[in-house]
């Protein structure tokens, strides 16, 4: 059976799916660095007057949410997790903007939640599991599908 150029995707949709692969790359990795040495990721966070539970935390986040941004699994969700933690990183641990290095990763920072917010508002696309649970699932509840 052929299919009909509406179901395939458009060149939109590819990028769409690029934007969220790169915007989740950075979380993934960071989340998996800080994981693969957790003895150290605590010591560190412990130096910033943060406890364990908050490392466990933002590990967690980095990684659950930027696989739900990857995926397009519950995307909206995950995009605003990831912006709002990127706010909250750029606010409270880059403001010494007398350094050039701090005021790059102020700015980083400030265009990921961007992004985010972005991805927040318009959700995965088409390539996506939402997209995919939207079109396949019937009884879907409707605050689910209006996070989806």
């Amino acid at each position: 059976m052929m299919e009909n150029a509406p179901s395939r995707p458009r060149l939109a949709d590819l990028i769409l799916l690029l934007g969220r692969l790169l915007l989740a790359l950075i979380f993934l990795h960071e989340g998996s660095t800080l994981a693969a040495d957790i003895g150290a990721t605590i010591d560190t966070f412990a130096t910033l007057g943060l406890s364990a539970p908050v490392a466990l935390a933002v590990i967690a986040l980095q990684i659950g949410a930027g696989f739900s941004v990857a995926a397009g699994f519950l995307s909206r969700i995950g995009a605003l997790a990831l912006g709002l933690f990127c706010l909250a990183t750029a606010f409270l641990f880059h403001t010494n903007f007398a350094s050039q290095n701090e005021l790059l990763h102020f700015e980083k920072d400030l265009a990921i939640a961007g992004g985010m917010f972005v991805l927040a508002v318009w959700g995965a696309g088409s390539i996506s599991i939402d997209n995919l649970l939207k079109r396949r699932v019937r009884g879907i509840p409707v605050w689910l599908r209006a996070v989806l």
